[in-house]
């Protein structure tokens, strides 16, 4: 999901900008403020998984219902994310970002304040709508940052605060809520928000080679059957990834039977997990165009069945959370390289249509997972969800997409 992710859409929108393109004054701090924007939001994202008991039981609810919050925040990214990057396509690209992050403070603010479920599923939904199209703009603005030849790298840099998210933001959010209330989870969000914000106003360049791009090129990347498959076999597969991560509290107390305390650091297994994958992962998908899925898609299914099996036994369930986060992670960058090399010509609607693939993945695995648990199957049970759902991703690919190569990026001089 980092440098070889979005090499594609980066290298596109470098061909919107020539040799002559002003020299930023600070593209280290541009950089860092995106990196920052982007861990306040996988903060909010994935702090909220960490709390999904603490939220049930202080807003009367069981973990099933609450996981509406969670799927709500996916639906935000599949819809709203697309639907904002289309509407606002014309819109300069640090307009647009600023924009976001102001929605972003509104929806986990009123996160923090939301009376009952029904209220809370609707400010997740209005956070996530914020997501792909934060990461979309981003993609543009970091390209042109760096600069022809460069695109990749610094969107990897960007993406970087979501990696680093899942290692500190969400175990560290989890924290807090335990100690302080899940309320204070969401205000501690918004206060990394604010902070973000400040830095884009500081550090984000003034330009008109930010300016917003054709609506009818980005629409035209959703004619291709190509797209759709990819989109696909990324929402199905990666649906494991939250089968699993969503119900890491359950996992800890309920299967093993340890103290909510070691939620954070199970958490924090999976984050480095996933960082471990993501590098690795990067590196097979420049290489290879299948390999990385299906390794990735395979390694992932092994885990779950120990999980399923085992996993009541917390010297079976921390290695296997290290190994899910980091087998899914493995895949992901070749499934961006895939999608954003069959549309290279619509780069922010993509970076919005890679994050919606991802937080469908998200929706899908939450609802399985509580269909499992309504079921009474016990606390271990949503991975045989994940299974089902990632089986299907793998199928699909292996009968459909892998058959195919994406169209050339074309190269601009």
């Amino acid at each position: 999901m980092h440098q070889q992710a979005f090499e594609g859409q980066c290298v596109a929108e470098e061909g919107r900008h020539t040799a002559a393109t002003s020299r930023i004054r600070n593209p280290k701090l541009t950089l860092f403020a995106l990196a920052l924007g982007t861990f306040a939001i996988g903060t909010g994202e994935f702090g909220s998984n960490g709390i999904i008991q603490l939220f049930s039981s202080d807003l009367d609810v069981t973990i099933p219902v609450a996981t509406y919050a969670i799927t709500a925040y996916a639906f935000g990214v599949v819809i709203g994310s697309p639907a904002i990057t289309l509407l606002a396509a014309r819109v300069n690209r640090r307009t647009l970002l600023l924009g976001l992050v102001v929605l972003f403070l509104v929806g986990n603010g009123l996160s923090a304040s939301a009376p009952n479920i029904a209220l809370l599923v609707v400010f997740r939904f209005v956070a996530g709508s914020v997501q792909g199209a934060f990461f979309g703009a981003g993609a543009v603005v970091a390209a042109y940052v760096y600069g022809p030849g460069r695109g990749g790298k610094a969107f990897a840099t960007v993406m970087g605060g979501l990696t680093i998210a899942t290692i500190i933001g969400s175990p560290l959010g989890t924290f807090i809520g335990q100690n302080a209330g899940w309320r204070v989870m969401y205000w501690a969000v918004v206060a990394i928000g604010l902070l973000a914000g400040a830095a884009l106003v500081a550090w984000l360049p003034r330009t008109d080679d930010l300016r917003g791009g054709s609506i009818a090129n980005e629409l035209g990347a959703l004619r291709r059957l190509n797209v759709w498959l990819m989109f696909a076999v990324a929402s199905l597969g990666i649906s494991s990834i939250f089968a699993v991560y969503t119900f890491i509290g359950p996992f800890v107390t309920d299967a093993a039977l340890r103290d909510a305390t070691l939620i954070p650091a199970a958490l924090a297994v999976f984050g480095v997990g996933m960082a471990v994958g993501n590098h690795l992962g990067g590196r097979v998908a420049d290489r290879d165009a299948d390999r990385g899925l299906i390794w990735g898609y395979g390694g992932v299914l092994v885990l779950l069945v120990l999980i399923g099996v085992a996993g009541s036994n917390l010297a079976i369930l921390l290695p296997c959370l290290f190994g899910v986060g980091a087998t899914m992670m493995f895949a992901i960058p070749t499934i961006q390289v895939r999608l954003t090399g069959f549309a290279p010509d619509a780069p922010t609607l993509m970076g919005a249509l890679n994050l919606a693939a991802l937080n469908l993945a998200n929706s899908l695995g939450a609802i399985g997972g509580a269909i499992t648990l309504d079921a009474g199957w016990g606390a271990l049970s949503t991975v045989w969800a994940g299974f089902v759902l990632t089986t299907a991703g793998l199928l699909l690919y292996v009968t459909t997409v892998a058959r195919t190569k994406p169209s050339p990026v074309p190269v601009h001089v």
